[in-house]
């Protein structure tokens, strides 16, 4: 029953994001760091995102790469004090996040955050990320979403989904 309710909150999470970027103009979707190629929801050739956007990408994705990837702590500063935390296993506030991923960084010191794709949509970024322990894990498929407010991360709400060894069928979850 545990796995299905799964599949079921992380398919309505993927609907609910998807949907939201059918439905926007404003959505970019953004292939991972180092891949020049990006595509805009937006059917209009000459549609773009406002820099505000496209800033908020940039302040997202440049942390997740230095605090999750590189396990830089101090890339935290662009956390707000009072950041609000929809995971149930990680406290609100700066403070207690960074404490807990310390942590979880020093016993899992090879653990990485792979981004595979990127959406934006106004103030909230949205990360498909292939989240590992080590080299021989198979991880989890995540969805991050952070909300920005200023230049600052004031809110992030997360999808787990562990990858499994087998599969049903032929695709990759990313």
């Amino acid at each position: 029953m545990k796995k299905y309710r799964l599949l079921a909150t992380t398919t309505l999470a993927v609907t609910a994001l998807t949907l939201t970027a059918c439905g926007n103009s404003d959505v970019d979707t953004t292939a991972p760091a180092g891949d020049t190629t990006s595509q805009s929801t937006s059917d209009s050739p000459t549609s773009s995102t406002s820099s505000s956007s496209n800033e908020n990408l940039e302040l997202v994705t440049d942390f997740y790469n230095d605090f999750f990837n590189d396990h830089d702590i101090s890339a935290a500063d662009v956390i707000s004090d009072d950041y609000i935390q929809h995971n149930p296993q990680v406290p609100d506030g700066k403070a207690p996040f960074v404490d807990y991923f310390a942590g979880y960084f020093q016993d899992n010191p090879d653990y990485r955050g792979e981004i595979k794709r990127s959406a934006v949509n106004d103030d909230l970024v949205f990360l498909h990320v292939h989240s590992t322990n080590d080299d021989d894990d198979t991880g989890q498929a995540v969805v991050d979403i952070f909300r920005v407010d200023d230049g600052i991360i004031v809110e992030h709400w997360d999808v787990l989904q562990d990858v499994p060894e087998d599969s049903a069928n032929d695709n990759t979850m990313f």
